[in-house]
């Protein structure tokens, strides 16, 4: 982990570098499917999901998650990436759902810089790596 500046802007220039974007999701999504079939089972994306530990913690403190809740929303994420409803998400959901997700993600963030605390393999890490390029060029 580490702690970057990252503002919308940062990440609506990587998203449209398509070369680095689509570089990024392919091998995220290599690394997500575990058996090496090109699509992601909702156990090979729910084994990511619990890793993050995004509605577990608050602030970096863990807190109490009814399971039954934690459950509801693993599957409606899972929807939100398969589009078509076949049980499975491709490599074009998967690529789909995450450009969705990081332009939201952008325009929250808004134009002013804030320091956030990334994972080193992360997609928003990637953003900030790549702007960091782009800068010493």
């Amino acid at each position: 982990m580490s702690v970057e500046l990252l503002d919308g802007a940062t990440i609506i220039r990587f998203l449209e570098d398509e070369e680095a974007f689509n570089s990024s999701v392919c091998n995220r999504f290599a690394w997500l499917d575990a058996n090496h079939d090109g699509l992601l089972s909702y156990e090979e994306m729910l084994r990511e999901l619990q890793s993050l530990r995004v509605i577990e913690t608050h602030f970096g403190v863990d807190i109490k998650t009814d399971p039954n809740e934690l459950t509801c929303i693993y599957n409606s994420i899972f929807l939100q990436f398969d589009r078509d409803s076949s049980g499975t998400v491709d490599l074009q959901e998967f690529s789909a759902e995450t450009k969705r997700m990081m332009l939201a993600m952008a325009d929250g963030l808004g134009f002013l810089p804030v320091q956030m605390v990334l994972e080193e393999d992360s997609l928003l890490k990637k953003a900030v790596e790549f702007e960091s390029t782009k800068l010493a060029a």
